[in-house]
């Protein structure tokens, strides 16, 4: 997908800012989630563990989840709906990247069902990436 060079991995970063410092700049500014839910945390930290192959950050940091909602289920589970992009319509891993999304949060304990949906609409672009992504990849927008 050709973002960049990578002149920094996260590893070099936290080692240059404390573990707070870091997390709040790999903060992507768009995206929408339930930040005071509980289970959020957990679910944050599942995301921030999915990657593209062809770029070394993650999808999360990336600013490819758009979207997430936390829902209560009837069977004491947490539904998930997660909405998402991905940084060109002709990605090569564009049928897989939901099924990466899926089992990530899978395993977070208080999950039930995760859905997770494609959108283009709005289109990504690097403004949407987190300060720690710019950095990873040299991109200052």
């Amino acid at each position: 997908m050709g973002l960049g060079k990578s002149v920094a991995n996260e590893e070099m970063l936290r080692r240059a800012m404390s573990d707070e410092e870091y997390d709040e700049l790999a903060v992507p500014p768009n995206t929408e989630a339930p930040k005071h839910h509980a289970l959020w945390p957990l679910m944050e930290a599942a995301l921030r563990e999915v990657y593209d192959p062809e770029i070394p950050v993650s999808i999360y940091e990336l600013g490819l989840i758009y979207k997430v909602d936390i829902n209560m289920a009837e069977d004491g589970q947490h539904d998930i709906y997660v909405e998402m992009t991905l940084t060109s319509p002709g990605c090569p891993v564009a049928q897989e990247m939901p099924g990466m999304v899926q089992g990530a949060l899978f395993p977070v304990e208080g999950v039930g069902h995760v859905d997770v949906d494609i959108v283009w609409d709005p289109p990504w672009d690097p403004s949407m990436m987190s300060e720690a992504a710019k950095l990873q990849l040299n991109m200052f927008t």
